[in-house]
């Protein structure tokens, strides 16, 4: 660690709702930005693009952002929302599975700075959402995961996949079910499309 560096402390997690919501979304963004640059999203990200993207949170009603904090500084964020806000996306992935979108939660992006893993923090982002979830009157919560081929130039040779992880806390991938976003890589000059395959599990 370089002199002058703060040791990590431990992240403490809440739930952030309507109004008090708003006021972490630039903390949503720069935390994707940083996160997502990784393997295996790849995302050369842009702070405008994150604003704009972020603005549907800020607009929905029933939305969430579970930040994790480091006193008083954001170390990491997990968001959900309705799936009906993401109809738009989701709407023809989900037809032939024959659940409505509104009984269904969307988990999006959960994102933490490395220093911060491994202190159980992953959970309390599920536990948080499933929560509002279920207050909502929900009855499935699901999320997606970017699909990377296995011999990608960019794959780390440790890297690792969260399958373990979610299929623990009772997901499962959805046959067939995957949406496709574009989005520039770190390595790349354009835009690409991405394969995102959706994991679902019933409260």
């Amino acid at each position: 660690m370089s002199a002058g560096a703060q040791t990590p402390g431990r992240a403490e997690t809440r739930a952030l709702t309507g109004a008090t919501l708003g006021d972490v979304l630039d903390d949503v963004a720069r935390l994707r930005i940083a996160v997502f640059r990784d393997w295996p999203y790849l995302y050369d990200g842009d702070l405008d693009y994150e604003r704009g993207y972020l603005a549907s949170y800020r607009d929905s009603r029933d939305a969430i952002v579970v930040g994790a904090f480091d006193g008083a500084r954001a170390v990491g964020v997990a968001t959900g929302t309705p799936m009906e806000d993401h109809a738009t996306d989701f709407a023809a992935p989900f037809a032939a599975t024959g659940i409505a979108l509104d009984q269904i939660f969307y988990c999006a992006e959960s994102v933490l700075l490395p220093a911060y893993r491994g202190q159980g923090v992953g959970h309390r982002f599920f536990d948080l959402r499933e929560a509002h979830a279920r207050a909502l009157g929900r009855r499935y919560v699901a999320f997606c995961s970017v699909q990377r081929p296995a011999d990608h130039p960019l794959r780390p040779a440790a890297a690792r996949t969260n399958d373990a992880f979610w299929r623990g806390r009772g997901y499962a991938p959805l046959e067939g079910v995957v949406a496709r976003f574009r989005w520039k890589d770190v390595d790349r000059v354009d835009e690409t499309e991405k394969a995102l395959q959706f994991w679902m599990r019933r409260l």
